[in-house]
């Protein structure tokens, strides 16, 4: 983040405005609103301002800005068209640690201001860190027509039984399920059809029968995607919102975790080559202890939880401890990074199966069926195989497969770290070796890859043939 996002208490206290034009007025009368405090000081006065100075807390000091204006205020907004004067506004402020805002020059600024959505006592900001207003405009827009007006109405109804329930649940993860079930329930919409006091009375009703006892715990499968936070299902959204504990993997990209509940506590369970942070059969029991703890346990894993991510087993431990749970499929890596990477898994003229399989094995395993993976006609995926990608291309030629049969690796496909290297069989080596080609990447084998150089559109022209 660029800014850190408050909201700054300026009630009846003094704020201090440079400028008196159209700009400065509408500045004037957000603080204003805010029941600030405010001084304008400036050799012209517009219309507007004046107008304000008769009706509101507003004085007008017509004169040019000096250095002792900035005294006893708790913020300063620079709204003049003359840019060393906004520059020495911004200097004198920033040098007393008084908060200050330069209207259009973000650089002068110690603050910003938001694009806001007012619903009386609830508010919402919405900020590019001063890059883009009309960006923030354009969003605020869009949230205003699907947030009801009535949503001030319910915060204040929540304002009024908050000490209520807090005196009635003292545990912190008590009042938060109760609350959620009350706000996304038929208190809710009481509210939104304005009946406010039955509303209230219902909600009375509901605190009285919350039952603690019969608050039981639960686990959420949810996978995470290829790495797009843009490819998360709303489901998975809502469920990310709603846990108290989430359990995360390696693949889990940072922007997919910024999604989940900020106060939520976060456990890492990755795994990498010859280190996992917790071993799988850990996660299990750890996924069973939280939940019997009355906690909603996120488990957040990268593409979806049942091709190659482990979760038949830690389901199966649900299941035998009688956890209850939820299962959110995610976009798999090979579907993800083979879309972005312009290389449709199958395609009528060139292949008319694809076969997911994962290049990583255990000692002691059994060998991968190389007869079968090596029938011409299909596409084969490989997973965590970039450690044995010279066993692999072997084993294909071994088995039948041409040398020059077209082969791809997708490094970080969905993100904007995404590369893709194209060759064959036999180049594939050593294009990793040339390129330091690093994981999460996709091997991906067939005639199907060839159709990259004319379809691969994310990231265009960056590829590597």
């Amino acid at each position: 983040m660029n800014f850190l996002p408050v909201f700054y208490n300026i009630s009846s206290k003094t704020c201090l405005v440079v400028g008196g034009g159209a700009i400065a007025a509408r500045k004037a009368e957000l603080l204003l609103k805010a029941q600030g405090t405010v001084r304008v000081v400036a050799p012209e006065i517009g219309d507007r301002l004046r107008e304000l100075a008769t009706t509101a807390d507003l004085k007008i000091e017509q004169r040019g800005f000096a250095e002792e204006d900035i005294q006893g205020t708790v913020c300063v907004i620079a709204a003049t068209d003359d840019e060393d004067v906004n520059r020495e506004v911004s200097r004198l402020a920033q040098t007393q640690n008084i908060p200050v805002n330069v209207v259009d020059n973000p650089d002068l600024c110690s603050f910003i201001m938001p694009a806001m959505i007012d619903r009386k006592p609830m508010q919402i900001a919405i900020s590019t860190g001063g890059v883009s207003p009309v960006l923030a405009r354009m969003l605020r827009s869009k949230l205003e027509s699907c947030i009801p007006g009535a949503y001030g109405e319910l915060a204040s109804l929540a304002e009024q039984y908050r000490d209520t329930v807090k005196d009635s649940l003292p545990n912190v993860d008590l009042r938060r399920r109760f609350w959620e079930s009350v706000l996304e329930g038929r208190v809710a919409e009481l509210v939104f059809s304005g009946r406010n006091d039955d509303a209230g009375e219902l909600l009375q009703h509901e605190l009285q029968d919350f039952n603690t006892d019969a608050v039981k715990g639960e686990v959420y499968l949810v996978g995470a995607g290829p790495g797009d936070p843009d490819l998360i299902t709303f489901k998975a959204l809502r469920l990310m919102q709603k846990a108290d504990v989430v359990v995360y993997d390696r693949l889990v990209s940072g922007p997919i975790l910024d999604m989940v509940r900020r106060d939520a506590e976060k456990i890492y369970a990755g795994k990498a080559k010859a280190n996992h942070a917790i071993p799988q059969e850990n996660i299990n029991q750890l996924l069973v202890r939280l939940a019997k703890e009355g906690k909603r346990v996120l488990r957040l894993k990268g593409g979806d939880p049942f091709i190659f991510g482990r979760g038949g087993e830690e389901l199966a431990e649900l299941i035998d401890e009688n956890i209850d749970f939820q299962v959110v499929p995610g976009i798999t890596a090979a579907s993800g990074c083979a879309s972005y990477a312009g290389i449709p898994l199958t395609h009528r003229d060139y292949s008319q199966a694809c076969i997911f399989v994962t290049g990583h094995r255990r000692n002691g395993e059994e060998e991968l069926n190389w007869e079968m993976l090596s029938h011409a006609n299909q596409t084969v995926i490989f997973y965590m195989g970039l450690e044995n990608v010279v066993r692999i291309c072997r084993s294909l030629k071994a088995h039948g497969r041409a040398a020059d049969t077209p082969a791809a690796l997708v490094e970080k496909g969905t993100t904007a770290a995404q590369r893709v290297f194209v060759g064959d069989l036999d180049s594939l080596p050593g294009i990793i070796a040339d390129n330091e080609v690093h994981a999460p990447t996709l091997i991906l084998v067939g005639e199907v890859v060839a159709l990259h150089n004319k379809l691969g559109w994310y990231k265009a022209g960056e590829e590597i043939t």
